[in-house]
């Protein structure tokens, strides 16, 4: 009888370290996908499939999913630039800047003729 009941603890325990261990690895490979949540990767749920494919081929593709996954950094971008700046590029484009300065030189100038206008009537 004593022998029944040990079998079924050992079985018990068996049990419970093949589910612990499926709930690690599954855990493990969702790394790079809570990496790329947490940053706002614009690739997220391709990263997070990716890694679903890479558990069933046998972990092949998990290293590269995890420098896909810390590549991207929000404030960044991708932190390749060729002129090497870290700053961030403006979201106008140059002839858009550049008529943007244009027009402000014009308002400035208009201002400037609207206070001398109202400077020689004032006097």
């Amino acid at each position: 009888m004593e022998g029944r009941v040990l079998d079924f603890v050992a079985l018990g325990i068996l049990i419970s370290v093949a589910i612990i261990l499926l709930y690690g690895i599954i855990y493990i490979h969702d790394i790079p996908y809570n990496i790329a949540k947490k940053r706002n990767h614009p690739h997220l749920h391709a990263i997070h499939t990716a890694g679903w494919v890479s558990l069933f081929l046998m972990h092949a593709l998990w290293p590269f999913l995890w420098i896909w996954a810390t590549l991207y950094v929000p404030e960044k971008g991708w932190g390749m630039s060729s002129n090497g700046s870290n700053k961030p590029k403006s979201d106008l484009p140059v002839e858009q800047s550049a008529a943007f300065l244009v027009l402000q030189a014009r308002v400035d100038a208009l201002e400037e003729k609207q206070k001398s206008k109202s400077a020689t009537k004032e006097a």
